[in-house]
């Protein structure tokens, strides 16, 4: 029923807002230096700045693709709720990895500190693609009428989006920039996969 998923969609975007403006909070102001040098001050900090980046991305698109998700499902049962909740779990943490990354940015443990971070990323995406398989699986909780294009191909982007991420973890033992990078090219190119509205369902 539309109530019952109104209920959960709109917690759920309670939810990912508040992930997502925590992310701010870790982007510190550089103590007072000597004149002149707050502009190089600032531009040392652009890894936190990348950091911060593929974080807001990554939950936006996250966001983005959860209302998708949810102009499909139009039935919640405690199943899919739980699911529900194990996204949420993967998305308020990303705050956490972020700042480590971006504390460790400069350190020997940098590698360790960009597979924690692209770790939440696997995790998030793992989620993703459990909550879409149950509702998904035989049209469970779908509404009628749904384009069953549409159904296949959020089945195909949910199962490849945990394998790329995984890649970009394994990146970050060899590279932090490359892993941050690809995380930061994955969410464009989620960005511009986000199905389009007048596309979710079957023409008339």
């Amino acid at each position: 029923m539309r109530t019952e998923t109104g209920r959960l969609e709109g917690f759920s975007d309670a939810v990912f807002a508040i992930a997502i403006t925590l992310l701010v909070l870790d982007l510190k102001v550089p103590p007072p230096g000597e004149p002149g040098l707050l502009g190089k001050l600032l531009l040392d900090h652009w890894r936190q700045y990348l950091a911060f980046l593929t974080s807001f991305g990554t939950i936006g698109i996250g966001w983005m693709y959860h209302h998708e998700l949810f102009t499909l499902i139009d039935r919640v049962d405690r199943r899919l709720l739980a699911l529900n909740m194990l996204l949420l779990l993967t998305v308020v943490v990303v705050p956490f990895p972020t700042a480590v990354l971006a504390a460790y940015a400069r350190h020997p443990d940098a590698k360790v500190a960009a597979m924690f971070h692209t770790g939440a990323f696997v995790m998030m995406a793992v989620a993703f693609r459990l909550l879409w398989h149950y509702a998904s699986f035989r049209n469970r909780l779908l509404a009628p009428g749904v384009d069953p294009h549409v159904v296949s191909g959020l089945g195909r982007g949910s199962a490849l989006a945990p394998a790329l991420y995984l890649a970009s973890f394994f990146l970050a033992t060899v590279s932090v920039l490359g892993s941050t990078l690809l995380n930061g090219a994955l969410a464009v190119v989620f960005l511009v996969s986000v199905p389009q509205p007048g596309g979710i369902r079957r023409p008339a």
